[in-house]
This record gives structure tokens, C-alpha cells and sequence, in this order.
């Protein structure tokens, strides 16, 4: 055991009866020498071979106490030694017992009203207990009735197993997130290929909860005195930010009057004086969840002074209260600091900032548009079938003429499910033309089989179902006599592609990695210093497109200097919010009149005006071409001649698709297969050139789609709705067919 060098018999002897990792760490030495420096305390520091050795009987008595559990700590020795020595404690052993349970802490705090995420429990008495009452499915848990549906979190109930696992939605392209205490510059890992929850223990299941990529860790020091840092979130990158010394880099924050409160709740509710705790901000309001018993603020000194000062007072009205009240008027250890006025000229100095103390930056708002993706496609088809209509009815409530939209992952599989039963096992033959339309809607339900199978599972945000009903018959209400209408005829719309490529997503992080070096120069600390210098008021909105998702995450990455994959970023920083696109609602209106106006230009080959007409007929504005209806054909055939270069080109990548005749069906839209099949020019993509990661197997899928878009083989007809898609779709193809040409030659 440690005693002080010099002794008085009036000096009140505070004992700290912890593991000498704790007693000796540099945090609890400077709060010890500055209890020593009021010179009105004996510190003994009891060792590890008093605590772990020797009977309670024999260790030292004091008058204040300082113990709390940590690794190896026998906890019930000492709760034996303050019963029989009865010192007063500054955290109450007994109820340290609840910190090693979260399941008790979660209740604890549920008893005292303190708000918590909402959870669930899952109990094992061994491991791989099989519990009956949990239900895993691809994008929810299902925990005695309760549904909690991905993101969420799963704690271990052990309060000293601090493996943490976040599991992410299909829709965000899934995956898990571990959390672990800091190794090196790591506090987290993304594990993608992980989907499935843990088996081995207890756990508890809670809500993920958005929190702009910060963490809050309040401290308390008795229940009047909270202090409060901001720190970057492991869940985001797993990248620990550190200053020049090592240190992790953390920012003081300033607490609503509400979390004051619940400071002092939680200090109050688990007896524990010196105590830390999580503090989660999410949409407007604070969660506690995580309670960490005795802890300490790392490298502050305002802190050390203010939490030397509270436990001196503590220590004083317990054993000495006549001394409780004299502070001194100049706290010992601060008698050599710097005189006010030279502090308050270096405030001054550092207020001042880059654009003096007379402006303030307020906010920043920036507008973007999603970054390079793979072209847009769709399949179109009537939908008749019983299971296709009853698909619809479920998801539109029952609604019988409102559209279903399809996205999640339970929703695809139960389509796909439908479309399997669908398919015809053998392929259709072409002996009559009255089989046609039959053989034309059989390949239509392959191809849109194969889009629903691609990849092997539901990952990703690419993949969107549309049920239109578009014809209507009396039926009988099951619930009433009377009848009602139920549909008899869809319309079936699968749009897939626009996928943001690799070359999309270096450009998102490029741009915010150039903006933050615009906007705020010299801000090097990337989130934190964001977050600290504007507010803790950084939010990034996207619409529900996947495309449109994964540039803002992108682009969180660069401005705020992140690392590692975009799920974890889109999942903690990214909010999604569908009603951004909500004014443009009548634009399909707008859109079914301009195509309307453009059919009858064409088809009815009426003569137009163009705007310009000095400038030839593709420049914008200028109009339409007058023999545009002739041109269509020439399209067809060029598109034909295009697709045969391309599949001779594919004799490479898949030797048998140079096999198949022309009027084939369409080999299956497998964009993962096809992506496997070739590297990644990661050159080209550096330099800022579109995507070309892609092979001639997934672009010859492509020209074919389009081959059948634009031109009916049965009835012989250009399809002229189709044609309107040509632009983009081209820019993309021919982007992308120069990288490949050159990639092969």
C-alpha cells in the first residue's frame, strides 16, 4: 500500500481502494495531487496485493473511499470492508453490481423514467440456446412480437464483453459493423458478408438511432455537475481521430437543460457520484444507453480542477464539515499560471478566428446532383395472374385502385416466389403467330425473373416493382353482402439499373472532399472540428433512390475526411427523405402530354418549325428533324449492328452467347455475373474517367434489352416511346464501350 510522505492525525485519510492500472493512470493522478494540494488529505492507495491478498481485516482504514469495479476487481471483498470499516463512499459498491448487466441497467433506468432506445431482450441460461420467441428474417428481427427492423444494435447483456454489432438493411447493401475498445486506430470493422445475428449469449436488441456521426460521453462528479464531449462515432468509419500527442480527439459540448437533468437522474439513480455515461441525440431528442460507472475526462483541465474542488467538498461535508465551506480563493496548484489578463489576451487571440471577431458563419447549405450511373431500364408487361394481383392487393392495403411499390427485400422475394410459378419450365416455341403474344409475355416473366435473381439475395438499392391495376369487375365483399370492385388486369413496371458506378462514387468523394477544402480551409479534423466549430448541427438529406443515397454518403466520406465503405456512412449520416421529390408530383402529367405531342410530330410526320433554324436539328432547341418517322428505322438497324459488334466482342467472356441466333431470348440480366467477370481499371477511374469495371457480357445484355425496346420483331414496328430513353442511355454505352474497346485491343 502508498500512503503520503507527510501525515497529520487532522488530515481527513481518503482511501483509494481500486486496481493500481486505475490508481496510477494520469487521469486519476492529477484529480489525486490535486487533492493533495489542499493539503487537507492523507491518500492511501491500498495495491493490487492488499486488495487481491490480504483479508478486508487487514487493510487500511480511511475515512472516504474511493472504489469501483474494473477488470479483476473483487468487488464483494470490498462492499465486506466498507461494511465493516463504514467510510463514506463515493460510489455505492452495492449498486455497481447492476453496471455489469445491461439488462439491469436498461431496467434501472426504465424504473427512474430516464428515456432509452426502444429493445428487446434475447436470454440464454447456455450457448446456441435455441429460443422459440426469436424470429430472424433478411431486414427485421422479430423478438416476442416486437419487430425491429434493420439498422439495429445488438449488446451483449455481459457489461464486460463490449463486442457491438450494428446489422444494415438489404436496402443499404447490408453487412455488419463490429464495435470493439480502440485497437490502435481502429474502434470498429465492416464485416459485409455477415447478415445474421449472434447466437451465443444474452443480448439486447435496440433501434439504431442516427446521431450525425458524433457520440456525446457525459461525465458526472455528484449530481449538480455534468460535463459533456462529442467524439466521432465508431460506427462510421471505425477511424479514431487523434491529435498530435496520440490522444483521441474530442470536443466539449454544451447540454440542453433536459440532459442536465437526466445527468443528474442517472447519477442519482445508480448511486454512483463520479460516473459516465452515453448520451445518443437523435431527431430532436437524448437517449441514454450505456451507463459506464466511474470515469474520467481525458486531457482537460477545467474538468480536473472542477472535479478536485466537487469530491473535496464531498469528502469535507462528510468528515469535516466545518472546513467544507472555506475554499480557497486561489486554487494551490494555479499559484505559477499566467496572470487573467495574458490568458484573456490568448482567448482573445484565438476568438478571433480567420475572419476576425465581427462575422460568424451561420450555415452552409449545398445542393448536389447524384454522380455517374449505369443506364436506367425497365420491363413492361400486363399482369393477369391471380398470385400478381393478390401480390398487389396486399401491399396497397386492399386498395383496388391504388399502385403498389415494391422495394424491400420481403416484398422482391415475395414477387420473385409469384414469378417462379409462373415461368413456364420449357421454352415456348414460335410454330404460330396466335402463340405470339403468349411467347412475347412468357419472356417478359423470365427476364423479369432474372433481374429478381440477380446477385443471389436482395442487397442494394436498384431493384423497384410497380403493380398499376388498369381494369376493374363486380366481385362480393368477403366482409359485407353487398359487392365491390376487384382489379382483373395490371400493369407490372420492374425498373432497374441506374446504379452509381465506381467512377460516380470517386466523383461524390471528390467533390466533398474539394468543397471542404473550399469552404472551410484549414479545417483538417474533418467531422469533430465540423461539428464543434457550426453548431453540432451537420445534417445531409437524399431522396429514397439508391443512386442518390450512395452519392450523399460518398460525398459525407470526402467532406468529412471518413474512411472504409459506404454502408456504415449512409446508414449514420445520410437521412432519407422521400417527400423532397413531392412537388413534382403533376410532372407526369407534364410528361405523358409531352410525349403525346412528340408521338404525333412524328408518327403523323406533321412539319415543325425548329426554334433555331440555323443549327442543325440535334443541337438543343432546334426541333425536330422533318423526316424523323424515316430515321427510326435507320435507329433499328444501328442499334442491330451495334449489338452483333459487341457480341463478337463477348466470345471472350462467355463463348456461348457468339452461339445464339439473333432472335434468341435474352440471356439473363445478371449484372453481379458479369461484373465478376472482369477487373476493374482502376487507373481509369482515378483519372476521373467514367466506369470500367464492366465487360462485354453485361453490355451486350444491355444492347439487347434495348433491340427489343426499340423495335417489335411480331409486329414489326419501332417502338417510339422506347426511343426517348436513347440519349442517356447512349452517352452512358459509348463512354463505356471506349473504355472496353480499348481495354480489349
Amino acid at each position: 500500500m502508498t500512503y503520503d510522505n507527510t501525515t497529520s492525525c487532522s488530515k481527513t485519510i481518503l482511501g483509494v481502494c481500486v486496481m493500481e492500472k486505475k490508481a496510477f493512470s494520469p487521469f486519476m493522478t492529477q484529480i489525486l495531487d490535486r487533492l493533495r494540494a489542499f493539503g487537507e488529505f492523507e491518500i492511501c492507495i491500498f495495491g493490487d496485493k492488499v486488495i487481491l491478498d490480504d483479508p478486508v481485516e487487514k487493510w487500511p482504514t480511511c475515512d472516504c473511499l474511493i472504489a469501483f469495479y474494473s477488470s479483476g476487481y473483487p468487488l464483494e471483498k470490498a462492499e465486506a470492508y466498507a461494511a465493516l470499516r463504514k467510510p463514506y463512499l463515493v460510489n455505492e459498491l452495492k449498486l455497481q453490481h447492476l453496471l455489469r448487466d445491461r439488462r439491469k441497467v436498461y431496467a434501472r433506468l426504465q424504473e427512474c423514467g430516464i428515456p432509452i432506445p426502444s429493445y428487446a431482450l434475447v436470454n440464454r441460461e447456455y450457448p446456441y440456446q435455441n429460443v422459440d420467441y426469436l424470429v430472424e428474417e433478411e431486414d427485421y428481427i422479430e423478438i416476442q412480437g416486437k419487430r425491429i427492423c434493420k439498422p439495429f444494435v445488438e449488446k451483449p447483456a455481459d457489461g464486460d464483453n463490449h463486442r457491438v454489432m450494428i446489422y444494415y438493411p438489404s436496402s443499404a447493401g447490408g453487412g455488419m459493423k463490429e464495435l470493439f475498445r480502440k485497437v490502435g486506430n481502429r474502434s470498429s470493422e465492416f464485416r459485409p458478408e455477415v447478415r445474421r445475428v449472434r447466437r451465443e449469449s444474452s443480448y439486447i436488441y435496440e433501434e439504431f438511432m442516427p446521431t450525425g456521426g458524433t457520440d456525446v460521453k457525459v461525465y458526472t462528479v455528484g449530481p449538480e455537475y455534468a460535463h459533456a464531449e462529442a467524439r466521432k462515432s465508431p460506427v462510421v468509419d471505425g477511424v479514431v481521430m487523434r491529435s498530435a500527442d496520440g490522444k483521441e480527439v474530442r470536443y466539449p459540448v454544451l447540454l440542453t437543460p433536459g440532459e442536465k437533468q437526466m445527468a443528474r437522474e442517472v447519477c442519482v439513480a445508480f448511486g454512483q457520484a463520479v460516473c459516465g455515461f452515453d448520451l445518443l441525440r437523435s431527431q430532436g431528442r437524448s437517449y441514454v444507453c450505456d451507463v459506464n460507472g466511474w470515469s474520467f475526462v481525458k486531457n482537460s483541465h477545467k474538468y480536473y480542477d472542477d472535479a478536485a474542488s466537487l469530491l473535496r467538498k464531498m469528502f469535507l461535508d462528510a468528515k469535516a464539515p466545518h472546513l467544507s465551506s472555506t475554499l480557497p480563493p486561489c486554487l494551490p496548484w494555479k499559484c505559477s499560471e499566467p496572470a487573467q489578463g495574458e490568458i484573456s489576451k490568448r482567448r482573445s487571440c484565438v476568438m478571433s478566428g480567420t475572419f476576425g471577431q465581427s462575422e460568424e458563419l451561420r450555415c452552409v447549405i449545398a445542393v448536389l446532383r447524384h454522380g455517374d450511373r449505369t443506364p436506367k431500364q425497365k420491363v413492361k408487361m400486363k399482369a393477369t395472374e391471380e398470385c400478381l394481383l393478390n401480390l398487389m392487393l396486399k401491399y396497397n392495403c386492399g386498395r383496388s385502385r391504388s399502385e403498389a411499390k415494391l422495394k424491400s427485400a420481403v416484398q422482391l422475394q415475395d414477387l420473385l416466389d409469384a414469378t417462379r410459378m409462373l415461368v413456364p419450365r420449357a421454352r415456348p416455341g414460335r410454330e404460330s403467330d396466335s402463340e405470339a403474344e403468349d411467347v412475347e409475355h412468357a419472356e417478359k416473366l423470365r427476364h423479369v425473373k432474372a433481374v429478381l435473381e440477380e446477385g443471389g439475395h436482395f442487397s442494394g438499392i436498384y431493384r423497384k416493382v410497380q403493380l398499376k391495376p388498369t381494369k376493374w369487375a363486380k366481385a362480393p365483399q368477403e366482409d359485407s353482402e353487398g359487392e365491390g370492385e376487384r382489379p382483373t388486369e395490371a400493369l407490372m413496371v420492374l425498373k432497374y439499373g441506374g446504379v452509381l458506378t465506381h467512377a460516380g462514387r470517386k466523383q461524390a468523394e471528390e467533390l466533398g472532399r474539394s468543397f471542404r477544402n473550399s469552404m472551410y480551409p484549414g479545417e483538417g479534423t474533418g467531422l469533430l472540428r465540423l461539428h464543434s466549430t457550426y453548431r453540432h448541427d451537420l445534417k445531409i438529406y437524399s431522396s429514397d433512390e439508391g443512386r442518390v443515397q450512395m452519392s450523399a454518403a460518398a460525398f459525407a466520406k470526402g467532406l468529412l475526411d471518413l474512411e472504409g465503405q459506404l454502408t456504415p456512412i449512409l446508414v449514420s449520416l445520410v437521412s432519407k427523405d422521400s417527400s423532397m421529390l413531392d412537388g413534382l408530383d403533376t410532372a407526369s402529367i407534364q410528361m405523358e402530354e409531352a410525349k403525346a405531342r412528340l408521338y404525333d410530330l412524328i408518327v403523323a410526320q406533321k412539319q415543325t418549325t425548329p426554334a433555331r433554324p440555323e443549327a442543325p436539328w440535334m443541337v438543343d432547341g432546334a426541333g425536330l428533324p422533318p423526316n424523323a418517322l424515316a430515321l427510326l428505322p435507320r435507329l433499328v438497324k444501328l442499334v442491330k449492328k451495334v449489338t452483333a459488334q459487341v457480341k463478337i466482342l463477348c466470345r471472350d467472356e462467355e463463348e456461348r452467347l457468339a452461339e445464339r441466333t439473333s432472335d434468341e431470348a435474352l440471356p439473363p440480366y445478371d449484372q453481379a455475373t458479369a461484373l465478376s467477370k472482369t477487373n476493374m481499371d482502376v487507373d481509369r477511374i482515378a483519372a476521373g474517367l467514367p466506369c470500367g469495371s464492366e465487360g462485354f457480357l453485361l453490355m451486350l445484355a444491355r444492347w439487347r434489352k434495348l433491340e427489343r425496346d426499340i423495335y417489335n420483331e411480331r409486329k414489326g414496328q419501332c417502338i417510339f416511346t422506347s426511343a426517348l430513353i436513347l440519349p442517356k442511355f447512349l452517352m452512358y454505352m459509348i463512354l463505356q464501350s471506349m473504355i472496353s474497346f480499348t481495354m480489349h485491343t
